[in-house]
């Protein structure tokens, strides 16, 4: 099995393809790629933690799509990346920094003294799954807004801003909600791309809605609709002119 691997390296001046003749069969992409590293070429990089598909660090693109390389089972002539809109450190290793520094510009954390209280098994369901979320950065990648807008909140960071405003503890919504308005859930164009990248079944995309809604109830709108022309249409009534 052939694959290849977009290799970056500073310090070696390299940036190119590198495809490699792997004899591993059945494994998964990681342990294809220590493989290699042990094998064949120990100067490729790449990130690891877990390898159960709960840390999130070995996210990286094959043919074109996020995945994580500890589920994913490689076929012959993939084509394997480091994740988009990320700068590449070395290799398949990529800075998450910035995606993650918008959990704290979108204030996701709990603003509750929660020690006393009682939460039913109902109310906690609701945010059972955006709970799941493992920071994994495929979405950002994905995402076409982010891609040109360096400063958009992003996809899970605004999935963990309606974690914290659907929780029935919250007593400061008013806030995580304003917050999201700059560079957050208008910017969003639904296009629906981090849905499937996403290793959790989380969809940012209706989280994102879900916040426009309440967003809306608070006296929140759409910043462009004020701009925005729906054009001229005929009433069929005789034009009188301005009085």
């Amino acid at each position: 099995m052939k694959i290849t691997v977009k290799r970056y390296s500073q310090e070696l001046a390299l940036n190119e393809n590198v495809t490699y003749d792997v004899a591993l069969e059945g494994g998964t992409l990681l342990e294809v790629l220590s493989d290699i590293k042990t094998d064949q070429d120990n100067t490729l990089s790449f990130a690891s933690g877990c390898r159960s598909s709960i840390c999130g660090s070995c996210a990286m693109r094959v043919n074109g799509t996020e995945v994580l390389a500890c589920a994913y089972k490689p076929q012959d002539g993939d084509v394997i990346e480091p994740l988009k809109n990320m700068r590449v450190i070395r290799d398949l290793v990529v800075d998450v920094d910035k995606a993650h520094s918008f959990m704290k510009i979108a204030h996701n954390w709990s603003s509750t003294n929660t020690t006393n209280l009682i939460v039913s098994q109902e109310n906690e369901k609701r945010n059972e799954l955006q709970s799941d979320c493992i920071l994994c950065g495929a979405c950002y990648s994905a995402c076409p807004v982010y891609a040109v807008n360096g400063e958009f909140i992003g996809p899970f960071a605004l999935t963990r801003s309606w974690r914290y405003i659907n929780d029935v503890r919250e007593n400061n919504v008013e806030d995580k909600i304003n917050v999201i308005q700059t560079n957050g859930i208008w910017d969003c164009t639904l296009c629906n791309e981090c849905v499937p990248v996403c290793p959790q079944g989380i969809a940012p995309k209706q989280d994102i809605a879900m916040l426009r809604s309440k967003s809306g109830t608070m006296g929140h709108m759409d910043p462009s609709f004020a701009t925005t022309s729906f054009g001229s249409f005929d009433t069929g009534l005789p034009d009188f002119g301005s009085f």
